[in-house]
Parts: structure tokens; C-alpha cells; sequence
């Protein structure tokens, strides 16, 4: 089986999905390590089916994809998709209020954390999840079902030694690294003790969003919005019994609602994995594990190697502004971490926009209708700008009203409004540059997003140095943060300017 077979067969005698049945099969007889590398070999532009024609095999998802008017059809890809990611990061807002309930230490000791759960969150969900929403669209946009059924196995095998690391890491480093960022006393205890329960249970992060992503890469938004709210239905009564306890039992504190986290996950990761091998949907796996090949994950992994760090870009800039700010006092940081959730929503809204346009361009792309899909990219471009503008004027117009929901001593309040005074105008460049990079994803162009995250990153690092070195104002960290964003949406604006990836 050949990841993104669509790209690489070539024009000859052969129709485009014969060659690529042959390259399947090639494949699976001793060609698969050298699979990935080929993905390129065939531009988009030269498909031997002619655009506007798809395969008489192809579901009712996939036809919309191809098929039905753009706009409309975003918008309801968009409305589930943003659902799920709302309702995603809501989740996490109501684990910091609740957490936020026990104290300052404690709000202070899980403000490192999150963005670490969260960097890990955005790669399984994002990066490499991106990689394999936009490869089983590709195979669906060709007619090869029983190819993009069997990512449900590679979701499942990837998941498994990218959660171990994962939580070998942070058992390794975690406690080191939240002293490096300013953490100290009882908040540094609240830290270990809640970030050794949550990353336990990695395996269980990477494999709900990857078998999310399988799901989604078939067009079905429906399903993630019924796993993720069905599961915070649960979440919401369990996490605060955790932390304060109930029915006479006593609570486990900021850890017990790590302990939540990891039962939602758990629940989430079986519903998905009943619904793809209960076969209710268009992906019909195998019930045993088939011989998987080196060419598919690669493909993957190569996709989500250069989307991590996008999405890496995003939570560590926000932990290097942490440690920043953290150097000003523990209020200061509660302050700062109380206005930086809102970066954390900015990322599941611009992805319920961004992911359902990787995948129409993918499928487009994968049909040879090289202008739907650009046009499918600008629609997404312009919807998210709009949104997150619209979101961050609205913060930075009334900041009192979103910070007073975690804390109300007055120096949090005002460091946490002038935060959003000063970053939430610039949000919509954040929503440009994550749509653009959705769209990389799809085109397999990830040079421009990936330059421009670094530069972002390498803004709000070298500006809050400047800070610390000048003992200026705590708040100037944040106009650093502002002119990352900036950076971050024009620099990865041209290559869609330039059709690259699309011709």
C-alpha cells in the first residue's frame, strides 16, 4: 500500500489508478522504503483522468468534496470541525478553572504544563494527524477505499512507541524543566505530581487524535463531534469530583484532574475504534493486524515532521514567554497564563476551519482539480482571518470579563489585560498563517509555514531577551508576541500567492 500513490504514478498506457494498484503492489514486495521519496516524483498537474470525472466507486463524502459548491460546503465542514476543537480546548479552560479553585500555587503549577499537554495534543491532532487526514483523503479522492482503510492500523502503530517516548521524556525531564521556567516550592510539587499523571497516559493522547484523524480524513465530521462532546458530558462531572472529591471520598487535588483527562482519552480512543472497525463508515479495516510497510509511515511522519513544527512553534513560544514572565513574580504568571488561554483556543478554531480545507484541497488535488482546490484555500484563508480577528478585538476590548473568570487579585487582572490589550488586534494574522498551513499540509509544501513559525518563535525569544536585558516592563514581552503573529501570517502567504504545490 502506497501512502500518497496519486502523486507518484506516471503519465504512460496505463490509467492513473491502474499504475497505482501496480505501485501498491510494488509496495508490498520489497519497495515500500522508498515509497515516501517517490511521493513527489508526480506533479498534481498531470493526472490521466480528466478533471471533474471521479472513479464510479467513490462514497457520497467524497463526492461532495469534488463536487459540491465550495463555500456552503466549508462552512459545514467548518461548523462540526470547530465544534469539536471548541469544545476541545473548552475542556482545558474548565480544568484550569477548576484547578484555579484550589489557589494560586496551584494555577501556578499546572501554567507550565498545559502548554507541554497541549504541544502534544496539537502534534497528534494537527501535525501528524494532519499528515494522515490529507493522505486518506488523497486515496479516497482516487477511489482506493481498502488503501486509506488500512491507516486505521498505521494510526494505532504510530501511537503506541510516540507515547512511550513521550512519557519517558517527561518523567526524565519534566521536573528540571518546570525549575527552568521559574517554578518554585509548593507550586514546583503541584507541577510533577500533575504532569507524572498526564503524561502517563500518553499513548492514550496520540491514539485518540490519530484515529480522529483516520475518521476525518473521510470527509466524517459527525462522529469526532459525538465522541468529543459525548465525552466531555463525562468529563465535566468527574473532573471537579477528582480534584474536590465526592460521595465521601477525598479529592486527589490538581492531579485528579489529570486523572479525568486520561478517562476521557480512554473513552474517546474506544468509541473511535469501534466505529472504524465496526465498519459503520466508508474505511473498512481488517479485523488482524495486516503487514504494514515503512513507505505509508513515512509519508506520514514526513508530513508531520515538518507540521510539528508549526504546531511545536505555537505552545513553545508560549512556554519560552512563560519563562519571561515568570522572572516578574507568580502573579505575573498567573496573569499571563490566565490571557494566553485564549492562544490555546485560537488554535482549535482556526484548525476547525483549516483541517476540513486540507481536506478538500487534498481530495482535489488527488482528482486533478488543480482550481477547486485553490479556490478551496482562499475561502479557508479568509474565513479564518475573519474569525480570529473578530475573536481577539473582542478580548482586547473587554479583557476584565475573560481573566476575572480564573483569578481577581488585581495584579493577574492587569497583567492579563494588558496581555490581550496588545495581542489580541494581531490575532487574525494567527488565523491566516494556521489556514496556510492546513493548506501545506494538503500540497505538501511545507517550507513556507515552517520559515515562518520559526521567525515568530524566534521574535518572541530574542524580544523577550531584549526586555530582560533592558529590565523594561513585563508587558513589552507581549508586543514581541504580537509581531510574531504578524510574521507568522505573511511569511506563509506567498507560496499560495504562487500556486506552489497546486501546479
Amino acid at each position: 500500500m502506497q501512502a500518497t500513490g496519486v502523486l507518484s504514478c506516471p503519465t504512460g498506457e496505463l490509467s492513473r489508478a491502474d499504475k497505482c494498484c501496480q505501485e501498491s503492489r510494488d509496495t508490498r514486495v520489497g519497495f515500500s522504503a522508498v515509497a515516501a521519496p517517490a511521493a513527489e516524483n508526480c506533479p498534481h498537474k498531470k493526472p490521466n483522468r480528466q478533471p471533474g470525472t471521479q472513479p464510479a466507486d467513490l462514497d457520497a463524502r467524497s463526492r461532495m468534496l469534488l463536487e459540491k459548491p465550495i463555500v456552503p460546503m466549508i462552512m459545514r465542514l467548518a461548523i462540526p470541525n470547530a465544534t469539536v476543537m471548541a469544545v476541545y480546548v473548552l475542556i482545558g479552560l474548565l480544568e484550569v478553572y477548576f484547578v484555579s479553585r484550589l489557589g494560586l500555587d496551584a494555577l501556578a503549577g499546572v501554567a507550565p504544563v498545559f502548554p507541554l499537554v497541549s504541544l502534544v495534543a496539537s502534534i497528534a491532532q494537527g501535525a501528524i494527524g494532519g499528515g494522515i487526514v490529507t493522505t486518506v483523503a488523497r486515496a479516497l479522492g482516487t477511489g482506493r477505499i481498502s488503501d486509506a482503510s488500512e491507516y486505521a492500523w498505521y494510526a494505532v502503530a504510530l501511537s503506541i512507541p510516540l507515547g512511550l517516548a513521550t512519557t519517558a521524556a517527561m518523567v526524565v525531564l519534566g521536573p528540571s524543566l518546570y525549575g527552568y521556567m521559574g517554578i518554585s516550592g509548593n507550586a514546583l510539587a503541584i507541577a510533577v505530581s500533575y504532569s507524572s499523571t498526564i503524561f502517563a497516559g500518553a499513548t492514550l493522547i496520540w491514539m485518540f487524535n490519530f484515529l480522529m484523524a483516520v475518521v476525518r480524513g473521510t470527509g466524517n465530521l459527525r462522529v469526532p463531534v459525538i465522541v468529543v462532546c459525548g465525552g466531555a458530558l463525562i468529563l465535566v462531572p468527574l473532573s471537579p469530583a477528582l480534584i474536590f472529591g465526592a460521595f465521601g471520598y477525598p479529592g486527589l487535588g490538581p492531579s485528579g484532574g489529570a486523572v479525568a483527562m486520561l478517562v476521557y482519552y480512554a473513552v474517546g480512543t474506544l468509541a473511535y475504534a469501534a466505529y472504524l472497525w465496526g465498519r459503520f463508515g466508508v474505511l473498512k479495516p481488517s479485523f488482524h493486524v495486516p503487514k504494514l510497510s515503512l513507505g505509508p509511515t513515512l509519508a506520514i511522519l514526513r508530513i508531520g515532521g515538518m507540521s510539528a513544527v508549526v504546531s511545536a512553534s505555537t505552545n513553545l513560544t508560549l512556554a519560552i514567554v512563560t519563562v519571561y514572565v515568570g522572572m516578574s513574580g507568580i502573579e505575573a504568571l498567573a496573569g499571563y497564563a490566565a490571557g494566553s488561554r485564549l492562544e490555546f483556543l485560537l488554535v482549535p478554531l482556526c484548525y476547525g476551519i483549516g483541517g476540513p480545507v486540507g481536506i478538500v484541497i487534498s481530495a482535489n488535488l488527488g482528482a486533478g482539480q488543480i482550481e477547486r482546490a485553490i479556490k478551496a484555500a482562499w475561502v479557508g484563508v479568509l474565513m479564518a482571518f475573519t474569525l480570529a480577528e473578530l475573536v481577539g478585538l473582542a478580548v482586547a476590548a473587554f479583557p476584565q470579563q475573560w481573566i476575572g473568570i480564573f483569578s481577581q487579585d488585581p495584579l493577574v487582572l492587569q497583567v492579563g489585560a494588558e496581555y490581550l490589550h496588545r495581542v489580541g488586534p494581531f490575532f487574525g494574522f494567527f488565523g491566516l498563517g494556521y489556514v496556510l498551513y492546513c493548506a501545506g499540509q494538503a500540497t505538501r509544501r511545507m517550507a513556507a509555514s515552517v520559515l515562518a513559525a520559526l521567525l515568530r518563535a524566534a521574535i518572541a525569544v530574542l524580544g523577550g531577551y531584549v526586555v530582560v536585558r533592558l529590565e523594561a516592563d513585563v508587558t513589552w514581552n507581549f508586543v514581541a508576541v504580537a509581531l510574531g503573529m504578524v510574521a507568522f501570517g505573511l511569511f506563509a502567504l506567498p507560496p499560495l500567492i504562487r500556486r506552489s504545490g497546486y501546479e
